[in-house]
């Protein structure tokens, strides 16, 4: 049973009975910083395997690795924002809930879409490279990717719905041998490095300030900015489990900010070492970068076979982040609340299942590098409106309890609001028609909330509350 209780100018609030919320709950402290930690570096291992490499060919060596030293620091300066911002408002809805309280209904909702939209079409990007990884291997004689993708969803979407805990657990367990991997090939590849690899790509003589170093100019860095985001893509989403965590407050900070360590180390080891051992040229085009990086040894074979569930860590750990924030926008009213309902074991069933058939949809196309590129805008989108709900909520409420603050404050969260608009622009510069489809899949979201659910908002699901009960204090001074 719904009461209405409040209409404002430009939405309507209305409060819901305990039994709509108790079919809407998490289970709650499924996970420590531990779990937190490998669930961070769990969405972004992909990224180390598969995708990166593409950047040489926009950018070179130097330009790529010019664009991934600036978005490291800036997915450092902006993890360490959200870090501050999960521990003053630890709910399932992630940058949403920031931005809500910031920004307002229309804020919170275009950043939730803006993550969802990276949420649900980087594991079809990711899907594309699995089926490339099973087809090269001959895995079960398989060689029509769409198999492989509809096996990979049923699968994980299955698991999913066993329960966060478990989840968790198994996608833990995954990333650990991802992570050995990368450790056998950086130690096979040490052996091969080569520094004249690195910088093997032929000038392009018309293009302003060209050298070997960056043989596409100064514009080749600009260009590989949305590959180097594919290092860290999705690090973002360890807030989604703040519901689920014990002492969130404490551990979702811990468990983002190791995460984002480890992973700068891994994303520095494979662009220096797959580079100086195949060669930046042919390292390019690869579809299996460090496969192809390490010849065909018995590394090669090791690598390839761990490779798979790098990208299978990647693809397990962003469906629960695209399946989280689904769930938090549909309790609130935002999307169809029947998506936000859990099963008997708290997972929230169809939040897993409709963007997972979307996802496979989308992975039909079989355009990995195009789905990567609406990914990154999705992503880069919500950055910077949540770096501006950081430096809104620090001016605008600065006694909000904080028990972890952000070093540098504002200055640190500026820092990354100017490179995410940067992104923004570039992905627009890199793949013009990946970016019109992005647009137009968050216009229509936000066609919807204009038209409909934003007369339909539940004002005491947790994430509005947290802004309702911010806002009714600040008329009440």
């Amino acid at each position: 049973m719904a009461i209405t209780t409040k209409k404002t100018q430009h939405e309507d609030f209305h409060t819901e009975d305990s039994e709509y919320l108790a079919k809407r709950t998490l289970r709650s402290g499924s996970a420590g910083w531990l779990l937190l930690a490998g669930l961070g570096v769990s969405y972004v291992i992909s990224g180390d395997y598969a995708g990166w490499n593409n950047g040489l060919a926009e950018g070179g060596f130097g330009g790529l690795l010019i664009a991934a030293i600036v978005i490291a620091g800036m997915y450092l300066a902006m993890v360490l924002g959200m870090a501050e911002m999960s521990s003053a408002l630890p709910a399932a809805g992630g940058g949403y809930t920031f931005a809500r309280r910031a920004l307002g209904p229309w804020g919170g909702f275009a950043t939730g879409t803006a993550i969802l939209i990276e949420y649900a079409i980087a594991p079809a990007a990711i899907a594309t490279f699995i089926g490339g990884y099973v087809e090269s291997l001959g895995l079960f004689g398989i060689h029509d990717g769409w198999w492989v993708y509809l096996a990979v969803y049923a699968i994980f979407i299955g698991i999913h719905l066993t329960g966060a805990g478990e989840a968790l657990k198994a996608m833990f367990v995954i990333t650990a041998i991802a992570l050995v991997g990368l450790v056998v090939f950086a130690v096979s590849a040490w052996g091969l490095f080569d520094a004249g690899n690195l910088t093997d790509i032929p000038v392009d003589a018309s293009a302003a300030g060209s050298s070997s170093f960056l043989p596409f100019g100064a514009f080749g860095i600009w260009a590989a900015v949305p590959f180097a985001i594919w290092f860290f893509l999705a690090v973002e989403g360890v807030p989604l489990a703040a519901e689920e965590a014990r002492e969130p407050e404490k551990n979702v900070p811990k468990g983002i900010i190791i995460s984002m360590l480890l992973l700068i180390v891994t994303g520095a080891s494979v662009l220096f070492l797959a580079t100086g051992a195949l060669g930046a040229e042919a390292l390019s085009t690869s579809g299996n970068p460090l496969v192809q990086a390490l010849g065909d040894g018995t590394a090669a074979k090791v690598v390839n076979y761990i490779g798979l569930a790098g990208l299978v860590a990647s693809f397990f750990s962003i469906m629960y982040a695209y399946s989280r924030q689904t769930f938090a926008l549909s309790r609130a009213g935002y999307l169809p609340t029947r998506l936000s309902v859990t099963n008997s074991r708290k997972a929230p069933t169809l939040a897993l299942i409709v963007p997972g058939i979307v996802g496979f949809v989308l992975s039909l196309t079989g355009e990995g590098a195009m789905l990567l590129n609406m990914a990154v805008l999705g992503a880069a989108v919500s950055y910077v409106l949540m770096m501006i709900s950081h430096i809104v909520l620090r001016r605008r409420e600065p006694d909000m309890p904080r028990p972890y603050r952000t070093p540098g404050g504002i200055v640190t969260t500026s820092f990354a609001l100017v490179i995410a608009s940067a992104a923004v622009i570039a992905t627009f510069l890199v793949d013009p028609t990946a970016a019109l489809w992005t647009v137009a899949a968050f216009a229509g979201f936000m066609a919807y909330f204009g038209f409909y659910s934003r007369h339909h908002l539940v004002a005491n699901s947790p994430d509005e509350e947290f802004a309702i009960l911010a806002e009714a204090e600040e008329e009440l001074e």
